[in-house]
């Protein structure tokens, strides 16, 4: 029997995203069946089940390694919650228990077109009239989108929605004006911000759509932003579009992140090998002599090029045979190295293969917002 996956939520006080959580759960329960491998989850915080009491009966039903699984499209720590520290308190607890951690799911083709059906549903809802006369004819170079994302206050995060937003666009959109990017809170633009951004281009329809797994808080949150702006202009025609949500392709995708954790893709973490708070990497490169490898050549060229050749010229870093290198020259570049950090300095853990996240041990920037940042001249529905 394969391990149990453990799907990992954010946490909501929406009772509509609890219960979509929990159908998506008992979905993947159903495909997972057949493997066999059984299918848990919980909430970091906010919500039942706590993902500690999910925790708890897979290990009292004798399983002592899990495929844990984040329900997340950025990976953003402090949108989801500290999972590695979270799951090392949780073995503490259960000193036996070990876990392979996947990798978040987006941005991947298939989300990709999930959100182009959102889309595709929302450009043909008919609007009603409460006249006889027909509507104007809208074409698709006057229509714009709006992908709306949770918001960070990592950098790395809202960069990596802008990519998606670009992604979205070339794949699966290039017939439409423009596909803006905006968030909900923490950082601008606001929806307010990217609906302006799109008039202004020109646009007479423009669609919000939610970079957003399930429905709840945030998505009521986005439509009532996108509202508030269209009271101000009726001449502008703005579609909401839903949200992922519980479906077949979205569990593909999750399915997909268990069977790679599962061969060895994910960050693997063991009773005997638990992540160490301190950075492994001390030096750009090992100086050993007997392990002159690949990555030393790499390392060592890098750091030679400011050498001079008795004329003068610099070396050429591709020319360099690492095993003609004079033993004392590299002695003296091992010597002018900085310092390794001390233990703690360096010291926050992060997920394995999340694309678009800060740097360890980032600390919130002070001036970030809590709520949805106001957009100059424009009215905010919160």
């Amino acid at each position: 029997m394969k391990p149990p996956l453990l799907l990992i939520g954010h946490g909501t006080h929406d009772e509509t995203g609890v219960a979509e959580f929990g159908r998506f759960v008992h979905r993947l329960r159903c495909r997972l069946d057949g493997l066999p491998a059984e299918v848990s989850g919980g909430f970091i915080t906010n919500a039942r089940p706590p993902l500690g009491d999910s925790i708890a009966s897979l290990v009292a039903r004798g399983h002592h390694h899990l495929i844990a699984v984040p329900l997340s499209l950025t990976g953003d720590r402090r949108a989801l919650g500290d999972i590695p520290g979270t799951m090392a308190l949780e073995q503490e607890r259960h000193p036996t228990l070990e876990y392979d951690l996947g990798r978040p799911l987006g941005p991947d083709p298939r989300v990709l077109k999930l959100l182009a059906e959102r889309l595709a549903d929302a450009r043909a809802e008919m609007p009603r009239f409460v006249s006889d006369e027909p509507p104007a004819e809208i074409t698709p170079a006057e229509t714009a989108v709006v992908l709306v994302g949770h918001g960070s206050t990592d950098p790395a995060v809202n960069a990596e929605v802008h990519r998606v937003s670009r992604l979205f666009w070339e794949t699966h959109a290039a017939d439409l004006l423009t596909v803006e990017t905006a968030y909900v809170s923490h950082t601008r633009p606001g929806v307010p911000g990217g609906l302006e951004r799109c008039r202004r281009l020109g646009a007479k329809r423009v669609i919000v759509l939610p970079y957003v797994l399930f429905a709840g808080g945030v998505l009521e949150r986005i439509w009532a932003q996108a509202l508030a702006y269209g009271a101000n202009h009726e001449g502008l025609d703005i579609r909401c579009a839903e949200v992922i949500g519980d479906c077949e392709g979205l569990a593909d995708v999750v399915i997909e992140r268990y069977e790679e954790a599962l061969a060895g893709g994910g960050q693997s973490t063991s009773p005997a090998a638990r992540p160490s708070t301190a950075s492994p990497l001390t030096r750009p490169f090992p100086v050993r002599r007997a392990e002159h490898g690949a990555g030393f050549a790499t390392g060592g060229a890098a750091r030679l090029t400011t050498v001079r050749e008795p004329e003068g010229e610099p070396l050429d870093p591709e020319q360099l045979d690492v095993d003609v290198l004079d033993i004392e020259a590299i002695e003296a570049i091992e010597a002018d190295l900085p310092e390794p950090e001390a233990e703690g300095e360096n010291g926050a853990d992060s997920m394995i293969g999340v694309a678009g996240r800060g740097e360890p041990g980032d600390e919130p920037r002070d001036d970030a917002q809590d709520g949805p940042l106001a957009q100059p001249g424009i009215a905010s529905a919160v």
